[in-house]
């Protein structure tokens, strides 16, 4: 695997090097952030595709971002790939005394725990120390939710049962529905409580053991097969899907998902 490694290290070099690929040479730090999420995001929607193949194909293209990102940061000064697999390597074995030392641990709930406890140590004496640090500012939000309470959770701060998370959730739609039925007006305020009530509702996954993003992901997907069985069966038909009634709509809604259970 080495082998493979130093080949590409010494692709992305050439590439950057006077004489290399135009396009390389001019790329910066700045310029790839796009190029990292859009490959992490595909690497992402391989890894629910259940395609092997797929699979490799996307995490070579997120590692490439990784070589071409430390290279220019070799380029600085800074560190090299080896820098990065080096600081990994000893935070990983710093952070699984479990594993690596003698501590025990009873479950994964005292992993994460432990793991919390081992960063908020590793953060004393820098300037900022809230246990969010580290929390990317442009994951997507739900996401967002997700991780900055499993931090706080880690800590004490939550709910002690998913039932209490239920009956928050409906506190938080009840104020919803009144902010709702109080018109345009409160527009705002509809705002603040549908992103509560969001809110909550990555509290609750994560109570449940659901990732939300993946979760949401996954009926994105399931209503794009059942919306594009229903443009199907409209043009069969000879008809498009805006001349419909609501009523026809909905029968054909509940033909694709018969369709996807049969």
């Amino acid at each position: 695997m080495s082998d493979a490694i130093d080949e590409l290290v010494a692709i992305m070099d050439r590439l950057r090097e006077p004489g290399g690929c135009p396009w390389d040479r001019e790329q910066t730090l700045d310029t790839l952030r796009g190029y990292l999420l859009e490959e992490a995001y595909e690497a992402a929607d391989a890894a629910a595709s259940g395609d092997p193949e797929k699979l490799r194909e996307e995490l070579g293209d997120l590692l490439l971002q990784i070589v071409f990102m430390a290279r220019i940061a070799r380029e600085n000064g800074w560190f090299d790939l080896d820098g990065v697999a080096r600081g990994i390597s000893e935070k990983m074995v710093r952070r699984h005394p479990h594993v690596f030392g003698d501590r025990t641990v009873a479950d994964a709930d005292e992993v994460t725990r432990n793991w919390e406890a081992i960063k908020e140590a590793e953060r004393e004496g820098r300037e900022a120390q809230s246990a969010l640090d580290g929390i990317p500012a442009s994951l997507p939000a739900l996401l967002k939710a997700f991780r900055m309470t499993e931090k706080a959770a880690a800590l004490g701060f939550d709910w002690e049962r998913p039932g209490d998370v239920m009956a928050k959730l409906h506190e938080e739609v009840d104020e919803l529905e009144r902010e709702v039925g109080a018109g345009e007006a409160a527009r705002e305020r509809v705002r603040d409580e549908l992103g509560d009530v969001l809110f909550v509702m990555a509290n609750l996954a994560r109570h449940l053991g659901v990732e939300p993003e993946t979760a949401l992901q996954g009926t994105n997907a399931k209503f794009m097969r059942r919306f594009r069985a229903m443009e199907a069966e409209a043009r069969r038909s000879g008809r498009a899907l805006r001349d419909m009634t609501l009523a026809e709509l909905d029968a054909l809604w509940n033909r694709a998902k018969r369709s996807e259970r049969d």
